[in-house]
């Protein structure tokens, strides 16, 4: 019963759609009419500007990282923890709230990277950042640090359900940036 408890929560806490209520609540635009219709940081930033894709992105983060807390204070285990980050990510991708649509889930990964593997995350953050400054695509440099999550971890000897789920978050993220990839195939991919 611990273990649904864990599951439900986090998905409700990931289906929050942080994006589409502040942008409506604050600037009064639903960020699903407007450039790429995803209601995360980035298309945030590009409608609403730098102040809103910074807290839609810091949100998003906390809502993973309240994942990790809440397997943490039900069951107490490093799966338990995991569990109810990856179903934090599950929620922001597949929200009850949304017709089970959502973002791409690289700031709810990013929140329960940092509460799971902090010295893990910040490396990736740094690649991502370098990344993006020298390509300008915010898809490549996610991409990469999703992939990056799951090498670290291994290298880092970090615990198997941690690496786990850096591998699982990474393949669900590449997933659900398959448009980008082949948008960046055709060169018809946004420059940030």
């Amino acid at each position: 019963m611990d273990i649904f408890f864990v599951v439900l929560g986090a998905y409700l806490i990931g289906s929050i759609p942080v994006g589409l209520i502040l942008g409506k609540a604050i600037w009064h635009k639903d960020l699903r009419q407007y450039g790429s219709h995803n209601i995360g940081a980035t298309n945030a930033w590009r409608t609403l500007g730098a102040k809103a894709g910074l807290l839609i992105f810091l949100l998003d983060l906390i809502k993973g990282q309240l994942g990790v807390m809440l397997g943490g204070c039900v069951l107490g285990t490093p799966a338990a923890m995991v569990l109810g980050g990856f179903f934090a990510i599950v929620g922001h991708m597949f929200s009850l709230f949304l017709g089970l649509k959502g973002g791409k889930g690289v700031a709810t990964g990013l929140g329960v990277l940092a509460a799971l593997m902090p010295k893990i995350t910040a490396i990736v953050f740094v690649v991502w950042l370098v990344l993006f400054t020298l390509t300008r695509y915010v898809s490549v440099a996610s991409i990469v640090a999703a992939v990056l999550a799951p090498i670290l971890a291994a290298l880092f000897k970090q615990p198997a359900e941690f690496f786990a789920f850096a591998l699982a978050a990474a393949v669900m993220i590449v997933w659900r940036h398959r448009e980008n990839l082949h948008r960046l195939k055709s060169g018809r991919e946004n420059r940030f």
